[in-house]
């Protein structure tokens, strides 16, 4: 129980004798894991000891759970330590891990008995959760799917770290106000993360500019410059229902008090006498700084080798420690115990920073160190946007790295007479192959260009992306090394995105399949095949969809004000706001349909399917037209639910400040969802498979892993639209050539919103991005007009089968049922085996 006093007329909560204050940190039972959150509310404290309200719980709470995770962790250290298993070392400029305390407790297995406990300290497990704030880590479905994969990973037993980079303020807290989207530092470091510990002995020395000095026996050693210091901190990272806990382990940039100059300090030069600290705290203060600057730049650049330099030095420094007395190991061993993994290029520099730390520090020669970098480093690509694959200037890169950039011009170097010698017939195509683009105006480095050269392995991240780095972006390295390059499809991890975030839906699943090892194993969903015409299974079904459904409508009313109807179809479009995502094509199908209903009959409107279309997503704080599309969404919004006409059909809803535990609200109680980009443009996508997990059936183009998801819950489960990915070159070149004809429905939806319907905001520069056969910024580059009328016919396809109740939850139970192959622990089996060659190390 929770007493209540009264202090200064203020009431404030501290935790009732009843329960006492005793360190049990394996508690099991109810009343010793209440004793335990009671120790850690009053020796542990972070705040006034009089108060226990639902802040100061939920941290007494986490550190309670923490004690659990810790145990496993050192046990989980040593293991791995005693038994020297090979490890994978997973490099990734981002993480969204969403809250902590619900997974913990959910992988840990002891979700009811914290939540009894709580309640015998006053307080819901429920309403604790809420205080959690999420860690703003990432941005969107490279973050997310990085912590799927540390999921995964400890799940499946697999010796591995996650690296990356402890962002002060992450992206950036988005608002919405009258003028769109708004952007504030993030806040969740304001106090303090009880999940993370810092690792006072693990720093690391992360050097900048200076010079290359060539030894007297001809070596060469980086020298001078400004040097940072790489502090680690570790989350930990529990399986589901195993001992095994794995580690995130964070680096921060700090300076060391020698760095601070007491004298300037003291002769009022105060800026002068901090600037390493100030430096060393911009280098982890933001995700993705703005790079319209030189200075921003080299701020991102500083980011990614941060993280690259700091994470190698503690892999190499692991290795030998783990290798210590033996005395027999040689450098060739390094890739039998070390597998590195790139998330895309950010992470690109540890190719010369491992071929640095070997030859300059370690004594290794080329052709020794390149052995080794070559098969412990893979490279995963995980897009074919020009914008997104890395280029660095050359001369920013000579500026803060040297020593690796020549190390970086050797490579290229022997990789163009690799060309000259065995592959002259590709020697008119080098100067695209090249890793150096030496173009007089703009000299780059192109960083995907290094990792297919270097790495061992390659791999895309859905068969359709895996097929078009094959066959387009990457032929001719193809051409070259033809076992280089792999799938392995994304996949998303069961336990967050359906166990536990809809535990309605689970326990009917459960109940049906007889068995809870689904969560585990996701295959076995396919049981539910044979009941999805039962008609008990789809009212208890209905009940669950229709509970999410609920709770979404009270989230988005807390949120938004707005008042939407549970018993409308929920339609959903939550992912970063880009125009290849196509949210303009989601809202300009919305704006149709609102002009449609204002000139019906209200008899006529009675007929129709209601609707609630809800799009959520950040646009990056310096891309334009992504702002303006956040802008329109909220305009229409803003008509369409106040006209008394037409919010019994339609509401318009822009979710705000869209993250993890706002996904784990929303895709629940989805019935469906919209996954649109242009084909060919979307390397995968994760969030269509979680939300044809949990039963929402996809709008969508044959693109990204939209391909391979309709292949598993069946053509007739999916309402496709749009051209293919082999169709959009040929598109282009006709509507360059004027060939287009656009659609009167969508000139109707342009017109309308010219016509000032939805407010006085210049919508002109977004519409003619719409408009002309080509040019920058015009020509429609990807293709809404051209997919508009086969988009709207598909969602008249959604109006019609939603009306038919027993049809749609047929298709619902088959688009779960159909979901088991894009479980993260299947893709994270298949690194293992294909790419890692790593093994399970089980804590006995």
């Amino acid at each position: 129980m929770a007493s209540t006093t009264e202090t200064n007329g203020k009431r404030t909560y501290g935790v009732s004798a009843e329960v006492p204050a005793s360190a049990c940190p394996l508690a099991d039972e109810p009343s010793t894991i209440a004793s335990n959150i009671h120790y850690h509310a009053k020796y542990s404290p972070h705040f006034s000891p009089f108060k226990f309200e639902p802040e100061q719980a939920y941290y007494a709470t986490a550190e309670s759970v923490r004690d659990r995770l810790i145990q496993q962790w050192n046990e989980t250290y040593f293991h791995y330590h005693r038994t020297d298993p090979k490890q994978i070392y997973y490099l990734s400029m981002e993480y969204l891990q969403g809250r902590a305390l619900t997974n913990a407790i959910g992988n840990l297995d002891i979700h009811d008995a914290y939540g009894d406990a709580l309640k015998k300290l006053g307080h819901d497990l429920e309403e604790i959760v809420e205080q959690e704030k999420d860690a703003a880590l990432g941005n969107g479905g490279l973050g997310r799917l990085a912590s799927c994969f540390l999921d995964s990973m400890a799940t499946l037993n697999l010796p591995a770290w996650g690296y990356g980079l402890r962002y002060r303020y992450g992206l950036f807290k988005q608002r919405i106000t009258k003028d769109g989207q708004e952007e504030s530092a993030e806040d969740w470091l304001e106090k303090f993360s009880p999940w993370e510990i810092v690792r006072h002995d693990v720093v690391f020395p992360v050097r900048f500019f200076g010079h290359v000095e060539v030894t007297p026996n001809g070596s060469r050693k980086w020298v001078d410059g400004e040097v940072i210091q790489a502090l680690a901190y570790d989350v930990p990272i529990p399986g589901y229902k195993t001992k095994n806990t794995n580690s995130l382990r964070l680096w921060e940039a700090k300076a060391s008090s020698e760095d601070f100059n007491l004298f300037q300090f003291n002769d009022g030069q105060y800026e002068s006498a901090g600037q390493l600290h100030f430096q060393a705290e911009h280098i982890c203060a933001v995700l993705y700084p703005g790079d319209a600057t030189e200075s921003g730049k080299l701020l991102r650049l500083k980011q990614q080798f941060f993280l690259c330099s700091a994470s190698l030095q503690d892999i190499i420094f692991r290795f030998k420690e783990r290798k210590g007395g033996e005395g027999s190991w040689q450098w060739a061993d390094f890739p039998t115990k070390v597998a590195v993994q790139l998330n895309d290029t950010h992470p690109t520099l540890a190719i010369p920073e491992l071929m640095r730390l070997l030859m300059d520090d370690e004594g290794l020669g080329w052709d020794e160190a390149w052995d080794v970098m070559t098969r412990t480093i893979a490279y995963t690509n995980h897009t074919v946007l020009p914008e997104a694959l890395e280029k660095w200037s050359q001369a920013v890169m000579w500026k803060l790295l040297p020593r690796h950039m020549e190390i970086i011009e050797e490579v290229d170097k022997r990789f163009m007479e690799m060309v000259h010698t065995q592959r002259n017939d590709l020697e008119n195509k080098l100067s695209t192959l090249r890793i150096l683009d030496n173009n007089p105006q703009k000299p780059v480095v192109r960083m995907a260009n290094l990792c297919v050269v270097s790495g061992h392995t390659v791999n895309g991240v859905a068969q359709l992306h895996s097929d078009i780095l094959k066959s387009e972006l990457f032929a001719d390295y193809v051409s070259i090394w033809p076992s280089k390059f792999q799938n392995k499809t994304n996949g998303i991890t069961p336990r967050r995105w359906l166990r536990f975030c809809s535990p309605e839906l689970s326990g009917i699943i459960t109940k049906w399949l007889k068995t809870d090892q689904w969560v585990k194993n996701l295959d076995l969903l396919v049981g539910l095949r044979q009941f999805a015409d039962n008609a008990d299974l789809q009212d208890e079904w209905a009940s669950a969809k229709m509970a999410n459904k609920q709770r979404l409508a009270q989230y988005i009313l807390r949120v938004t004000g707005v008042s939407i109807d549970p018993n409308s179809l929920f339609d959903i479009q939550v992912k970063r706001i880009h125009e290849y995502k196509r949210q303009l094509l989601n809202i300009l199908g919305v704006i149709y349909r609102y002009k449609k209903l204002k000139e019906m009959s209200p008899e006529e409107r009675k007929k129709t399917t209601s609707r609630t279309v809800m799009i959520g997503g950040k646009a990056f704080a310096t891309y334009t037209n992504a702002k303006r599309i956040v802008k329109l969404v909220t305009d229409v919004g803003n008509v369409v639910n106040c006209d008394p006409e037409v919010n019994d059909y339609l509401k318009v809803i822009f979710v705000p400040n869209y993250n993890v535990s706002v996904a784990e609200m929303l895709i629940p109680g989805s019935e469906l969802s919209q996954h649109i980009s242009t084909a060919g443009m979307e390397a995968s996508g994760t969030s269509n498979m979680k939300f044809a997990l949990n039963g929402c059936l996809i709008i969508g183009t044959l693109d990204g892993a939209n391909v391979e998801i309709r292949e598993e819950i069946g053509e007739l489960n999916f309402f496709l639209f749009g051209a293919t990915a082999d169709e959009v070159p040929r598109l282009r070149k006709d509507r360059e050539n004027g060939l287009f004809k656009p659609d009167p429905r969508f000139e109707e939806a342009k017109q309308f919103i010219r016509s000032g319907a939805f407010g006085s905001y210049d919508y002109n520069p977004l519409l003619d991005s719409l408009e002309g056969n080509s040019g920058y910024g015009r020509g429609d580059y990807f293709l809404v007009g051209q997919d508009f009328p086969s988009y709207m016919e598909a969602q008249a396809r959604v109006d019609d089968a939603y009306k038919d109740r027993r049809r749609w939850l047929k298709m619902s139970i088959l688009s779960t049922a159909g979901s088991g192959k894009f479980s993260s622990d299947r893709t994270i089996a298949q690194y293992a085996n294909e790419i890692w060659n790593v093994e399970a190390c089980c804590v006995p």
